[in-house]
C-alpha cells in the first residue's frame, strides 16, 4: 500500500509540472528553428562566392568578333576586341571615357595596341562564363517560368531552363557583400522603358548574368550588373547599363550609356 501510494504522489507532481515552463522550452525551440530559417536565407548570397573576372574585369566592353556604336554613345570603361582585328571596333574615340585596346594597328585612332593582354582576357573571360554557368544546386529554379518583371530578386544562384523576359521593371535586393547569379539558358530580353533597381546597399559588381543566347535591352531601358553573354549583347536606342557586357562574340550599341560599376 505504502509503495503505491508513493506512486501516486509522484505521478501526480508530474502531471502538476508548471506549464509556463513547457511553453518557455517550446517557444524556445520554435524559435531556434526560425531562427535558423531567417538565417539560411539571409546567407544565401554571403556564402555564394563571386565570380572571379581576372583580366577580363579590368574592361566594361569586351568582345571576341567586334564593338560597334551608333553616334554618340557614353562608354566610361576600357574597352577591347580580341581575337578580331581592331578594325571590327567601329566606335568613335570621343565615345569613350577610358582606354581602347587592339590586337592590332587597326581600329579606331585612339587605340592602344595590346595583343597579349587581351588574350589573357579573353581567356579570363571565358573562365569566368563556365565557372558562373557551372555553379549547381540553385537556391531559386525557373522563378516565374521565365517572366521575372514586378518581382524582387534577393541574393543567391538562380537558374533558367528558358530564355528570361523582363516586361515590367524589377528590383535587386542586398547588401553590398551579397552575391547574384543568374544563369540564363536562352535569350534575356529586356522591355522599352523598363529599369532594373537596386536596394539595401547592393553593388553591380557583385551581380552576374550569365546569358547561353542573345542579350537585347529595349529602348530607354536600363540594366543593373555584369553580363557573360555567350553570344551577342545589344543594346537598343537610348538603353543603359551599370555593369560590364563581357561577349563571346560582338556588342552593339546605339546611342547608349555604358559605365563600368564600382
Amino acid at each position: 500500500m505504502a509503495a503505491m501510494l508513493l506512486f501516486v504522489l509522484l505521478g501526480s507532481c508530474t502531471n502538476d509540472q508548471d506549464p509556463t515552463l513547457s511553453n518557455e522550452v517550446a517557444d524556445q525551440k520554435e524559435s531556434y528553428v526560425l531562427g535558423k530559417e531567417i538565417s539560411f536565407e539571409q546567407s544565401k548570397g554571403e556564402e555564394l562566392k563571386t565570380v572571379n573576372l581576372g583580366v577580363a574585369g579590368d574592361f566594361v566592353i569586351l568582345s571576341k568578333t567586334g564593338i560597334t556604336s551608333v553616334y554618340k554613345s557614353s562608354i566610361t570603361g576600357d574597352i577591347g576586341t580580341s581575337p578580331i582585328t581592331g578594325a571590327a571596333m567601329v566606335v568613335n574615340c570621343t565615345e569613350v571615357t577610358g582606354s581602347v585596346f587592339s590586337v592590332d594597328a587597326a581600329g579606331p585612332a585612339c587605340k592602344t595596341t595590346s595583343a597579349t593582354m587581351l588574350t589573357s582576357a579573353i581567356g579570363d573571360m571565358q573562365t569566368a562564363y563556365t565557372d558562373a554557368a557551372g555553379r549547381s544546386n540553385p537556391d531559386y529554379l525557373n522563378l516565374g517560368a521565365g517572366t521575372i518583371g514586378g518581382k524582387t530578386l534577393l541574393p543567391g544562384l538562380y537558374k533558367w531552363s528558358s530564355s528570361v523576359n523582363i516586361p515590367t521593371d524589377i528590383t535587386i535586393s542586398g547588401s553590398p557583400t551579397d552575391i547574384f547569379i543568374f544563369q540564363v539558358a536562352g535569350t534575356l530580353k529586356m522591355s522599352s522603358g523598363v529599369r532594373v533597381t537596386l536596394e539595401g546597399g547592393a553593388l553591380a559588381k557583385n551581380i552576374f548574368w550569365v546569358v547561353s543566347d542573345a542579350v537585347t535591352f529595349g529602348t530607354t531601358s536600363h540594366f543593373e550588373g555584369n553580363i557573360l553573354g555567350q553570344t551577342g549583347i545589344n543594346m537598343q536606342t537610348g538603353a543603359s547599363i551599370n555593369g560590364r557586357m563581357l561577349a563571346q562574340t560582338a556588342v552593339t550599341l546605339q546611342m547608349n550609356t555604358v559605365n563600368k560599376p564600382e
